[in-house]
C-alpha cells in the first residue's frame, strides 16, 4: 500500500522487522569479607532473570526455563532506551539506573519468532541499587551470577554473545572513567582500588602487587587524605597502617591524538 504524501514509496516492497525489542545488561561488584587484615574480595556480577515457561496467557514461552538478560518488546510511542527501563523495571523491580545503549543485534535467525532486532544497553551500578530485585512479569526468578557462572549457564537467544561484548564496555569504563569511586569508600586504600579494577581489568601491572603500589599513587585521579597536615592511614585491611587515598574531581580526558608515535 502506497503512503499518500510519498505515492511512490510501496511498504511492500521491503522486508520488516517481525519484532523490535530492548535487552539490558546490568553488573555490579560485590564484596566479600575474606579475613582479617585482608581487603574484601570484589567480583563482577551479572544480573539475569530466568524466563518463564509459559506465558501470562497460558502459551509455550519461547526459550522458557532459560536464563537471559532482561529486555522485552519496544512499544510504538517509545524509544529503544525508554523501553529498556520500562522492561527492567517490570521484569525486575529495579528502577532509576542510568543505562547505555552500546549495540544493535538484528542477525537474522538470532530469534525462532522471525525476524527480531534487539538494542543492547548496559550498565554498572553499586549492589545497593540491586537489593529490590524481584522476579516479575514473564521473569520466574532473578539472580545475580559471577562471570564464569554465567557462560556455563544455557542462556537464552544470542545473549551470551550480547554479554560478552557488554563486558568489554564495561572494561572501558573502568579502564577511562572514574566508575570505580561507586564501588569503594570515600576513602580507601590502594589494595581496595585495586581489587575493583581487577574485576574485569587483566593489565600486567594491576596483578603485581609491587607495579600497582608504585604507579597507582601518580595516578592524577586519586589523593592522599591528609589533616592538618598530616597523612591519614589506617590498618583497616593490614597489620601495618597503610595511606588512605580519595578521590579528586579530575576527570579523565583520553584523546587519540595525544599517543606518542
Amino acid at each position: 500500500m502506497s503512503d499518500t504524501i510519498f505515492p511512490n514509496y510501496d511498504v511492500s516492497n521491503y522486508r520488516t522487522p517481525d519484532g523490535y525489542t530492548s535487552d539490558i545488561a546490568v553488573f555490579t561488584i560485590i564484596s566479600t569479607e575474606v579475613g582479617p587484615y585482608k581487603p574484601p574480595e570484589k567480583t563482577l556480577k551479572i544480573m539475569l532473570i530466568k524466563r518463564t515457561e509459559k506465558t501470562k496467557e497460558g502459551d509455550l514461552n519461547i526459550e522458557g526455563g532459560k536464563w537471559a538478560l532482561p529486555g522485552g518488546f519496544i512499544k510504538p510511542e517509545e524509544t529503544a532506551y525508554d523501553a529498556a527501563g520500562r522492561e527492567l523495571s517490570e521484569e525486575t523491580g529495579i528502577t532509576g539506573l542510568k543505562i547505555k545503549h552500546f549495540g544493535v543485534y538484528d542477525q537474522f535467525g538470532r530469534d525462532k519468532r522471525g525476524w527480531i532486532i534487539s538494542n543492547a544497553h548496559y550498565a554498572i551500578v553499586p549492589e545497593n541499587k540491586l537489593v529490590n530485585r524481584r522476579a516479575a512479569d514473564d521473569a520466574a526468578e532473578v539472580e545475580l551470577f559471577t562471570m564464569d557462572e554465567v557462560f556455563k549457564l544455557d542462556l537464552a537467544f544470542d545473549h551470551r554473545n550480547i554479554i560478552e561484548e557488554a563486558l568489554w564496555f564495561i572494561k572501558k569504563d573502568l579502564s577511562l572513567t572514574t566508575v570505580a569511586k561507586n564501588f569503594l569508600p570515600k576513602q580507601f586504600v590502594l589494595s581496595e582500588l585495586q581489587g575493583v579494577l581487577l574485576t574485569v581489568m587483566d593489565e600486567p601491572w594491576l596483578k603485581l602487587d609491587a607495579q600497582f603500589f608504585r604507579k597507582a599513587p601518580s595516578l592524577p585521579f586519586i589523593e592522599k587524605v591528609v589533616k592538618d597536615g598530616e597523612p591519614q592511614k589506617t590498618n583497616r585491611w593490614s597489620k601495618n597502617k597503610a595511606q588512605l587515598y580519595r578521590f579528586n574531581d579530575y576527570e579523565p580526558y583520553v584523546s587519540i591524538y595525544n599517543a606518542k608515535y
